[in-house]
């Protein structure tokens, strides 16, 4: 108990969000190197990562007003980070699809945009808390429930506001968090 306990989470050396695609073998701790598949998102704004992992219930009550039954209907578990690095392909990729984006910043971009259903991923966040602990959120199957508009201003970075959807795998997980304090502070994050 105490003071050192309490911590913010701040970004990893060199990005803090990772995609790969879904099946790549994914990390079981805190501080270990993430393999070539995964690809890093780079900048996310300075409202950082939300979490939402709210069940939502039902009561039933009685004659009279007496609750009697408590119904479980589900839990979500969501996840939103605006990403500003717009001029990544990568980026575009995660955002918009695999097969909607081509080419590169030298030669040209081109975005399909389309109504289809977004592609599940796999997804690490990374971040460093107080005195180098570090914290590594490890999201098998996530999807994009929602991309916030887009804004266009002289006055504020442009970019993707996403939010993710994190799918239960096989055993009904849908994410996992890993922390560890270290003499470094390093994460394993690929570059």
């Amino acid at each position: 108990m105490g003071i050192s306990n309490v911590s913010a989470g701040k970004p990893a050396i060199g990005g803090a969000v990772y995609v790969a695609p879904v099946g790549t073998s994914m990390p079981t701790n805190a501080s270990s190197t993430l393999g070539s598949a995964f690809t890093g998102l780079g900048y996310i704004s300075d409202d950082g990562l939300t979490n939402e992992h709210s069940p939502e219930s039902d009561v039933v009550k009685a004659w009279g007003g007496d609750v009697v039954l408590t119904v479980n209907e589900g839990t979500e578990d969501k996840f939103t980070f605006k990403l500003i690095e717009i001029l990544d392909v990568n980026v575009l990729k995660f955002v918009f699809g695999d097969s909607n984006v081509t080419g590169n910043l030298a030669t040209g971009i081109t975005l399909t945009v389309k109504g289809s259903i977004p592609e599940t991923k796999s997804l690490v966040v990374d971040m460093v808390l107080r005195d180098k602990a570090l914290k590594r959120i490890v999201i098998p199957n996530a999807q994009i429930s929602e991309v916030a508009e887009v804004e266009y201003t002289d006055s504020d970075a442009v970019g993707y506001e996403v939010t993710v959807m994190a799918l239960p795998d096989d055993n009904g997980t849908t994410h996992t968090e890993y922390i560890l304090r270290t003499a470094s502070g390093q994460s394993g994050q690929s570059t």
